[in-house]
Formats: structure tokens, C-alpha cells, sequence
């Protein structure tokens, strides 16, 4: 099925990013710094490269293989967010991964923030998936369209994560709202401290019209681009720092910051008529009962 969002939606969309409003703190007081300031390469350091002057960075996927950096330091919660220009034309079955995860491996017991750039065939939409894991366990997937092509620019890419709820933010614009609902569960991470991660990788088992499509290793090497890396978040010191608790000395864990502003609902209320590919809430085959996080309101 070829997957098009019509021209007048897209329209009224770029409309309301215009008149999208970023909280003063959010624009404000946010660190930026080099490459080798806030990061380390978790493999593959001959497949890393930066641009002259050090402010881009580049991941490249080749049949021997992929790359993959971290973050220095842990955080619990905070704002995270960081501008990716990613692999053009033809790029099925390469992932671009940026998320954050409280262990360096897929450890049977981490938490997880998942944003997965799904590749295509040349003139096909990219899409985008995200994803949640409490405990090692995950499976809350959604899938969406993007309301631009990803490769020919940069675009920011930025998760709010605080006890209240998860945003995942596309140009200021929240595609996925993950409530907490208070209470002792099983699905919403808000214990662990989580490194910042990105990578490239092949994953054509299952990435493309899963894994019909596979990767053209005649058109590597496929590149990823990265800047702007910027984060407003509670950097983790043993045993316990201040600021994870909720307190009115941050932003990110204000009344604010817990609920949809306005103008952020009336984005969010086109993403959801227009863009959702796939809701792991709306799929009974898979779960025939309810998921406890899916009776909770975004809107609230």
C-alpha cells in the first residue's frame, strides 16, 4: 500500500509549527558542546567522522558494518534532543537508532526510550517508530509518517521525560504522548538513570515492509548525520541527586511539562488523524486485552 499524506494537511501542519510555541526554558539554558565532550564511540570508531570544524558528525553502515555512539553521563529525566539528517535515496533495510537506555547492552532488565528511523526504497516515506521498555520489557511500538523528507535537511528530534510522561517531539511537534498513571506499574521507566544513544545498523530482517525489502549493499556506504546535540536533564550522581526529585528548580519537571500546552494538543490532534501508521493499543489480534497505559488520556 503506498502511503501519502495529502498536500492540504501538510499545509495546515508546517501552519501550526509556525505558531508552535516552545517553553522559554526549553530554548533557553540548554548545553551544547563538542562531539568529544559528550560522547564516546561505542564501536566501529573508523566508520565515525566529523566535519572540519567538529560541530557534524557522521555514522556509516557498510556490509562489514555499522556504528554506534553513547553519551558520557546518565541522566533521569530531563529534555533531550539532538538534529539528524538521515540516509538518502535508497536505504531499505538500514535503521538509524536514537534512543536512550539505561544499560550499554540490550540487557534482559533495562529501560528504554526507543526512536527507530525505519529505511525505504527511493520515494517512499520514511518512517518513524518509537517505543518504551520498563524492566526489559517493551512491545509498546508506533509506527508514523513524517511530514517532510528526512534526508534532505536537518530536523530535531527530542524526548521530555519526566514522572509525569514521555513525549516524543519531531521540530517541537509531540508524535507520541506516554502517560504515567502514579501509580506502582509495570510500564512506564522512571527509576533508572539512561545513557543517550545513536547508531546505524542493517536490519533488513525486518525494517522494510518487514524485511520484504533488503539492503542494497551496492549503494553503501549508507551515512547518518548528526548536530546540536542539546540537553536540559538531572545528570545521575551516586547515590541520588537532587534534582530527580520533583521540584520547581527545573523546566522539564514543572506543571508545565507534565500536560500538552495548547498548541501542542492542536499539533498532536493532526498527527493523530494523519500520520499514525501503527498503535500497538488498537492492535486486539496482538492484545486481546487492554494494556493498562492505553486507558490513559493524552490530553490530560
Amino acid at each position: 500500500m503506498e502511503l501519502q499524506a495529502s498536500p492540504v494537511p501538510i499545509l495546515l501542519c508546517i501552519a501550526a509549527l509556525m505558531a508552535a510555541s516552545c517553553p522559554p526554558s526549553q530554548a533557553e539554558g540548554q548545553s551544547k558542546s563538542s562531539f568529544e565532550d559528550s560522547f564516546d564511540i561505542m564501536w566501529s570508531e573508523d566508520h565515525f567522522k566529523t566535519s572540519e570544524d567538529g560541530q557534524i558528525w557522521y555514522l556509516s553502515l557498510d556490509k562489514e558494518t555499522g556504528c554506534g555512539f553513547q553519551t558520557k553521563q546518565r541522566y533521569r529525566f530531563g529534555w533531550f534532543s539532538m538534529k539528524l539528517k538521515l540516509v538518502g535515496g535508497d536505504s531499505a533495510g538500514v535503521v538509524t537508532a536514537y534512543y536512550m537506555c539505561s544499560e550499554n547492552g540490550a540487557g534482559p532488565e533495562r529501560d528504554e526510550l526507543d526512536i527507530e528511523f525505519l529505511g525505504n526504497r527511493s520515494g517512499e516515506p520514511y518512517l518513524i517508530q518509537t517505543n518504551v521498555y520498563k524492566n526489559g520489557t517493551g512491545g509498546r511500538e508506533m509506527r508514523h509518517m513524517l511530514w517532510f523528507d528526512p534526508t534532505e535537511e536537518f530536523h530535531s528530534y527530542s524526548i521530555l521525560w519526566n514522572n509525569e510522561q514521555i513525549l516524543f517531539v519531531v521540530d517541537r511537534v509531540p508524535i507520541r504522548v506516554y502517560k504515567n498513571n502514579g501509580k506502582a506499574n509495570n510500564f512506564f521507566p522512571n527509576e533508572k538513570p539512561m545513557y543517550l544513544f545513536s547508531s546505524i545498523w542493517n536490519a533488513d530482517d525486518w525494517a522494510t515492509r518487514g524485511g520484504m525489502e533488503k539492503t542494497d549493499w551496492k549503494k553503501a556506504p549508507f551515512v547518518s548525520s548528526y548536530k546540536d546535540f542539546s540537553v536540559d536533564g538531572c545528570q545521575w550522581e551516586d547515590p541520588y541527586p537532587a534534582c530527580v526529585s520533583t521540584t520547581t528548580q527545573n523546566w522539564w519537571d514543572q506543571y508545565e511539562a507534565w500536560h500538552l500546552s495548547d498548541s501542542q494538543k492542536m499539533d498532536f490532534a493532526w498527527v493523530e488523524r494523519n500520520l499514525v501508521i501503527y498503535d500497538y493499543c488498537k492492535d486486539t489480534e496482538r492484545y486481546p486485552q487492554m494494556l493498562e497505559e492505553c486507558s490513559l488520556s493524552p490530553w490530560d
